[in-house]
């Protein structure tokens, strides 16, 4: 068992809203002595400090964290865990918070959970695989509506495309170049299912749902996501038993005998049938901008979390929420998610925080001059905690109106569903 140090120097790699928000946590432990978030952003420069770093890049992240006496890495989002990022560090004996590129394929090819589902009697999608967009064009031509066509590899929380039509199908594939994965379109409502795991240790996380449609009900293209809430009422706790019992813990027990093992934080999308859950996708991750409510919510030490995850002593540690709802409101920037327009002013944000909300940043750069503007498509998440979702969702949109900022455009219905 590693011994859990007093002060620790932690590395989170990352730059968007989710790394803020764990960045946040993990500076609030007394446990944090040093913290460093490669790249950053501007407000996760006011938790930590922001390095220019290759994240993508095993050897240079290796050699960063030799040099600079870094104790445990939590790497957020899902390009570096693909790229093998977690497997360098683990040979290099850091601790480190992730999967290992062979376990992080759960996210990089949908082609591949959709053929361990069908090896495990995991409930999901029917589907078919193919290699490239010329290959599916019959299939998608001929197939019942509506259908799902997905891209095979990441594709940043989009990707994916439900057709209603064949001429909506055969436009999706034409967007695609590589393979593809055509499902069979499921019907009811979606949910998300976090775990937390050291590859043997599971720690269900609290339900969280997410908005993934531009526009207010649910309209408009496919986004990474519009805003989120904590708790989901959609997944009661026998949906979430069921979910663990036929969906989680058997691809966890499969990674294993894969030799496998899977490590970090583990984000199904669940569609609750008639038939109960069937999983849509993993992400081998935390949502974004479902991790900005959870961290709303948490009351564990992060760091002590974290060493726990990374060490494999998750088993000594049952992580601690509030019973407080939180919800999270993405202000985008306008031409999102197309071609966002940067480089946008943004003021206001004290006067809103000041009312009792936490604004994680999730694309915004500071001038040479000091002005805060928009560097990304998804810019600010409003967070804010309550007694239930209507007090929660009420205080995150008063809070917008405090905030300047005229080259963005933001959902009015986060959360009204619940």
């Amino acid at each position: 068992m590693t011994v859990l140090p007093d002060s620790l120097a932690i590395l989170v790699l990352g730059g968007g809203g989710r790394e803020h928000a764990i960045c946040w946590r993990l500076a609030q432990s007394p446990r944090c002595r040093r913290l460093l978030c490669a790249p950053g952003n501007a407000g996760i420069a006011d938790e930590a400090e922001c390095v220019a770093l290759a994240i993508t890049d095993p050897a240079a992240v290796v050699a960063f964290v030799a040099e600079h006496k870094i104790d445990l890495v939590v790497i957020g989002p899902e390009a570096p865990l693909v790229a093998g990022v977690a497997d360098a560090l683990r040979s290099a004996g850091v601790p480190v918070v992730g999967p290992s590129q062979a376990a992080a394929e759960l996210e990089a090819s949908k082609g591949f959970t959709k053929d361990l589902c069908a090896e495990h009697d995991i409930p999901t999608a029917g589907y078919r695989r193919f290699a490239g967009a010329a290959d599916a064009h019959h299939y998608v031509a001929v197939h019942p509506l509506p259908v799902v066509v997905k891209a095979d590899g990441l594709a940043g929380g989009k990707g994916v495309t439900v057709a209603e039509t064949n001429e909506e199908g055969l436009a999706a594939l034409a967007e695609i170049h590589g393979p593809v994965v055509v499902e069979q379109c499921l019907e009811g409502p979606e949910a998300s299912l976090f775990v937390l795991t050291d590859g043997e240790t599971v720690r269900v996380l609290p339900s969280a749902q997410d908005h993934k449609r531009l526009r207010d009900d649910d309209e408009g293209p496919n986004t990474g996501g519009m805003g989120a809430f904590s708790p989901s009422l959609r997944l009661t706790p026998a949906l979430q038993q069921q979910a663990l019992d036929r969906i989680v813990h058997p691809t966890l027990k499969a990674m294993r005998e894969r030799g496998t093992p899977f490590q970090g934080f583990l984000y199904a999308g669940l569609m609750l049938t008639a038939d109960g859950p069937m999983l849509i996708e993993y992400n081998v991750r935390l949502g974004d901008p479902e991790a900005q409510v959870l961290m709303m919510r948490l009351d564990t030490d992060m760091v002590e979390l974290m060493w726990a995850t990374a060490t494999g002593t998750l088993a000594d540690i049952e992580p601690r929420f509030t019973k407080d709802a939180a919800v999270t409101v993405v202000m985008a920037a306008n031409g999102y998610p197309w071609k966002p327009v940067v480089g946008t002013v943004i003021d206001g944000l004290p006067a809103a925080e000041a009312l009792g909300v936490k604004i994680f940043h999730a694309g915004t750069r500071r001038t040479d001059d000091g002005r805060l503007v928009a560097a990304g498509g998804r810019v600010l998440n409003v967070t804010a905690a309550g007694h239930d979702i209507s007090e929660a969702r009420a205080l995150a949109y008063a809070a917008i109106r405090k905030i300047r900022w005229h080259g963005g455009h933001f959902r009015r219905d986060i959360g009204k569903s619940a």
